[in-house]
């Protein structure tokens, strides 16, 4: 009588490299999010924080989760030498071939996981992104901000595929340049260089929160300016956020789908162009890289809001 062996469960295996700086007030909360993930076709290999010269106590605090959790481990950087370095430690201690990032400041949704890694089955894709969603009360001027330029990434990333605050990609490089700014970007960049496809996958959500102040908005945008600059100029990748045509585009849709806000829209984008000048200030005059950022304090406390 022929045998009939039942087909292996085939699950794909990813490691995820959390990526942190003085998180305690959100650490455990992101941990268990990620041990809770609702899997399927996707396990979680291990979960490898990387902590960049903590000062809070989020280390004995990673220390103590790890231990019920051995899936979970703590590397400890000395210095802090920017994401992008913490990023290359992760990628050379982590042993899946599929790889996610997530910034120590967010909170995935349940199901993120495997709406992020599920389309690697398809050997074309390179790097998939998920949409951030902030949870700053958009009632006032700094939350309204910080949802339209939210909004304004969802909507550029459903025409070309623009990956933010949480991304997997396959492990085709060893590392990413450790003076990057915008380390999505550039991850990005080096996928597409391996002539791989990027996925937007817009029901993937990860939580965040957006700046509070003006000052903490001005600080943020500023930087991100200057790191998509270096970008261009040292790696030939421009964004989609950078072509003028594609803003144009979504701005009409945002005026089409919300005229009754377009007051608060043109100072959010009169706010947006003068962080832009800044940032082009930084990079071609003051020949700046802010690859190691001050930390805007007011995007932190996550917990109480999701």
């Amino acid at each position: 009588m022929l045998e009939i062996i039942p087909e292996r469960d085939f699950r794909l295996s990813c490691s995820i490299g959390v990526i942190a700086y003085n998180e305690a007030g959100n650490i455990i909360r992101l941990l268990q999010a990620l041990c809770d993930q609702e899997l399927t076709k996707v396990e979680i290999a291990e979960i490898i924080v990387v902590s960049s010269a903590n000062t809070d106590g989020m280390d004995a605090l990673v220390l103590e989760f790890a231990l019920t959790h051995p899936q979970v481990s703590l590397i400890c950087e000395k210095e802090r030498s920017g994401k992008s370095s913490a990023i290359n430690i992760f990628l050379k201690e982590s042993k899946s071939d599929i790889l996610i990032i997530e910034s120590g400041d967010t909170i995935p949704a349940p199901d993120t996981i495997e709406k992020l890694v599920a389309p690697f089955a398809d050997s074309k894709i390179g790097a998939t992104g998920g949409r951030p969603t902030p949870v700053n009360d958009e009632k006032t001027l700094m939350g309204y901000s910080v949802h339209l330029l939210w909004r304004m990434h969802h909507r550029m990333a459903m025409l070309h595929p623009k990956l933010g605050e949480m991304i997997a990609f396959r492990r085709v490089f060893t590392s990413i340049p450790k003076d990057s700014a915008v380390d999505e970007a550039s991850i990005e960049a080096l996928v597409r260089n391996k002539r791989l496809k990027l996925l937007y996958v817009p029901d993937a959500i990860i939580y965040n929160k957006g700046p509070e102040t003006f000052r903490d908005f001005v600080k943020q945008r500023r930087r991100i300016q200057n790191g998509h600059l270096w970008l261009m100029q040292q790696h030939k990748y421009k964004v989609s956020s950078q072509d003028s045509g594609i803003l144009f585009k979504i701005f009409r849709q945002e005026i089409a789908e919300r005229p009754h806000q377009i007051i608060k829209l043109f100072l959010v984008i009169a706010m947006e162009f003068y962080c832009r000048q800044l940032g082009n200030y930084d990079f071609r005059v003051k020949k700046k890289n802010p690859f190691t950022w001050d930390i805007a304090s007011s995007t932190k406390n996550l917990n109480s809001k999701v």
